[in-house]
């Protein structure tokens, strides 16, 4: 279980090293995580910062006790673009809507 967070501080530690907050102006990546120098911070090292956080609390959360946390693989964010949905039971949770463009004719019928 200490190990669940290894992914994610490891993609934190490289992203930090590759920010212009170290590279250009010399920052210690441990300052460019503090206020003053955390706006300075591309997006993607945000968001891996506020994932290691969650991942950090996840591990002393008791409903995640003995399950864990989840790996990141798995993660919603990093498969996004499969396009799977939902599921609940088995079963997409949103049926699949057809697209509209506003110009369809209504139907006499209905």
């Amino acid at each position: 279980m200490p190990s669940s967070c290894k992914d994610i501080r490891a993609a934190l530690a490289a992203c930090l090293q590759q920010s212009d907050c170290v590279m250009v102006y010399r920052n210690k990546p441990a300052d460019c995580l503090r206020e003053p120098l955390v706006d300075t911070l591309p997006v993607t090292c945000l968001q891996l910062k506020r994932g290691y956080g969650s991942c950090k609390r996840g591990m002393v959360d008791m409903r995640k006790r003995f399950r864990g946390n989840q790996p990141v693989a798995t993660s919603v964010e990093l498969q996004a673009g499969e396009g799977k949905g939902q599921l609940y039971a088995g079963t997409n949770t949103f049926p699949k809507v057809k697209a509209t463009d506003g110009n369809e004719e209504p139907k006499e019928n209905e």
